[in-house]
């Protein structure tokens, strides 16, 4: 092997380009089995962030089924999730334009189920006794109140908007039929919980008419998260529940809840979009369980009348979405040397196979950096906990009396979390000499109810505390240069970017994308899913105004002390254009260096290549100019005031 080049860090030639990064932002959805075939959806950047509906047969060959013009996702809670079933090989999805459903049998093209109207459907239940669909749906149709939640039966032949079958909660999920037809099974939840907060499972009875009779709240409350009831064969109900202070399995018995398997593991995760499973029953009454141990994920199957789990081997830190047959675990899987994908995994022999790659990495694995798990001590006698990416590259090493600079990364949510699956963004930085740390503040989700709970009435607070004492315990390793720190985060990720920013002295530059800069505007200004969030991360509002202004990077943007770039969608609902232009403008007028880049057709999030090629390397380009290091390819310039 040659010698390595010695290069300033943030310098060296890196084969992980933006186009390639780009590329590979090629997203893995919802997936589900429908006798031998597997239907899932695909995310295409290179296609405005379109979402397709994929097949695989029996016999291995794999078909795109959505039609040009069709984008198969819904705006419920805006997030969306659950965008479509497939029963018998008819599909009813939701397609993103009008937000009507519509059915699309096989070799036929969709024809629409419901009427044009502000309506919004997901998670659905074929009831095929019935003939019909259940659903959640979002009636948006009258602009005096907030979005109205049920949930509703569709006939399968169409024609309505649907009939109220459960009503009364703000929000609902996981409208689940028994086996026999008999019984339905839901969660539902009111403001200002969020569904991590407290949820409540309901079951009843359908009456000769179709119609619910006697309906019961069997488990839950304001301060227990109920997660993904699910009906086993036998017509035992199942669900996660932490009430013990982890998510973990139960199961309704008698009139009781037993637990099945207690550790302190998640079994759940935070219901951002609807659908989202954890466990899936195998033939047998045995269950397929994917749980998190401090941020890692590990499958397992759990014995429920013993509570023996017995852990699965895999090569894989992230898994999800498990759903099974009589002889195979199916999930989606990534690791830090694997990039996600959708695996089988046959139960007799134990062997994987992959089912779909949407982008098979070709890159060395020299070029490639292991994350590090870390815990290090916060404020308050706390500890957090985080992922270290050191600089690699098989080509180039830095200078021995040089330390890297080094990005943290502040993930969205804030109930969220990050994990060690490959992605090509975060080694777009380490191949070029850029050490990450990719920060699960407290408030993230994977180490408990607990910790998860540190971040109420702290947002703003204890999430800053956590990315400031994660890269100064770095730097107090050797590891990076501490006069070279920089911050990056999206969404509340970005909040607690520009809060950091503002109200520390740590970082020597920033970059927002699509952040929060005024949560007092969030807190008036936003869809209903999210309008009573800040009742917990901050405080009630208005009651404790104070508070959202004492934490408003924007009405404090004079002590903003360092160079910020910004990206924003000009379609974003969730964090509107003006609040970005607003806080952009201040940091102009500070005379700091300052960027702002605006992507037209792109919302909360960004979905097309070409937009999110451009910001990587915008913000590339602007930390080599603010940090002063040399670039080893040429990129597009941005605009910089007051540099």
């Amino acid at each position: 092997m040659s010698p390595k080049t010695l290069a300033p860090y943030g310098s060296w030639k890196s084969p992980i380009t933006s186009d390639l990064v780009a590329s590979a932002a090629v997203g893995l959805g919802q997936f589900q089995l429908d006798g031998q075939d597997v239907y899932w959806l695909e995310s295409r950047p290179r296609e405005g962030g379109r979402n397709v509906l994929m097949r695989r047969a029996a016999d291995g060959s794999i078909s795109e089924l959505t039609p040009p013009g069709f984008n198969v996702r819904t705006r419920v809670h805006e997030y969306g999730g659950g965008a479509f079933i497939v029963t018998g090989g008819a599909i009813y999805f939701s397609n993103f334009a009008d937000q009507r459903l519509w059915r699309q049998r096989p070799e036929e093209e969709p024809q629409p189920l419901t009427p044009e109207a502000p309506m919004r459907y997901a998670d659905a239940e074929v009831d095929i006794q019935r003939r019909r669909l259940l659903c959640v749906r979002e009636d948006h149709s009258r602009s005096d109140r907030e979005a109205v939640n049920t949930i509703v039966t569709l006939p399968l032949d169409g024609g309505d908007v649907g009939q109220v079958l459960v009503s009364g909660h703000d929000f609902y999920a996981y409208p689940r039929l028994s086996p026999d037809g008999r019984r339905l099974a839901w969660i539902a939840w009111n403001h200002p919980q969020m569904p991590w907060d407290g949820t409540e499972l309901w079951v009843a009875d359908f009456a000769a008419n179709g119609s619910l009779e006697q309906p019961k709240r069997a488990a839950g409350g304001p301060h227990e998260s109920i997660f993904q009831p699910s009906w086993s064969p036998d017509g035992t109900l199942y669900f996660v529940s932490d009430r013990s202070g982890w998510w973990n399995l139960y199961r309704l018995a008698g009139e009781g809840v037993e637990s099945l398997s207690p550790m302190e593991a998640e079994f759940g995760r935070p219901l951002w979009n609807l659908g989202i499973r954890t466990y899936a029953f195998l033939a047998g009454g045995s269950i397929a369980c994917t749980y998190c141990v401090r941020g890692t994920w590990h499958l397992g199957v759990l014995d429920p009348d013993t509570g023996n789990l017995e852990p699965i081997q895999t090569p894989y830190s992230e898994l999800r979405d498990p759903a099974a047959d009589a002889n195979a675990i199916y999930f989606i899987g990534g690791s830090h040397a694997l990039p996600t994908r959708l695996v089988r995994l046959d139960l007799n022999s134990r062997r994987e196979e992959t089912l779909r790659c949407p982008h098979e990495v070709s890159v060395d694995p020299a070029y490639l950096s292991q994350p590090q798990p870390i815990q290090f001590p916060t404020t308050g006698g706390q500890v957090a906990y985080g992922f270290y990416y050191p600089p690699t590259n098989r080509d180039f090493e830095g200078p021995p009396d040089e330390r890297p600079p080094l990005l943290v990364k502040s993930h969205g949510g804030p109930t969220g979390a990050t994990s060690t699956t490959l992605r090509l963004e975060t080694q777009f930085w380490t191949s070029r000499g850029i050490a990450v740390l990719d920060v699960n503040y407290r408030g993230s989700t994977g180490y408990g109810t607990a910790y998860r709970r540190q971040l109420n009435g702290l947002w703003g607070v204890a999430d800053v505390d956590d990315c400031l004492s994660g890269a100064l315990y770095l730097s107090r390793q050797g590891l990076v240069d501490a006069r070279r720190l920089a911050i990056s985060g999206g969404s509340a990720g970005g909040y607690t970017t520009l809060c950091a920013l503002a109200f520390r002295n740590v970082f020597a530059v920033g970059a927002s994308y699509y952040g929060v800069s005024d949560p007092e505007m969030l807190a008036r200004d936003t869809h209903k899913f999210e309008s009573r969030y800040l009742d917990s991360l901050i405080g009630p509002y208005p009651a404790r105004r104070d508070l959202y202004l004492e934490r408003s990077p924007l009405h404090h943007a004079d002590r903003l002390n360092c160079p910020v770039i910004f990206f924003q969608g000009l379609e974003d609902k969730i964090v509107p254009p003006n609040e970005t232009q607003a806080i952009a403008e201040a940091v102009k007028r500070k005379r700091l260096p300052v960027a702002a880049l605006y992507f037209e057709g792109e919302q909360h999030g960004f979905r097309r290549a070409e937009n999110i090629k451009r910001a990587l390397e915008a913000e590339l380009y602007f930390y080599s100019r603010i940090l002063g290091f040399p670039l080893a390819e040429a990129v597009e310039p941005v605009a910089i005031e007051n540099l």
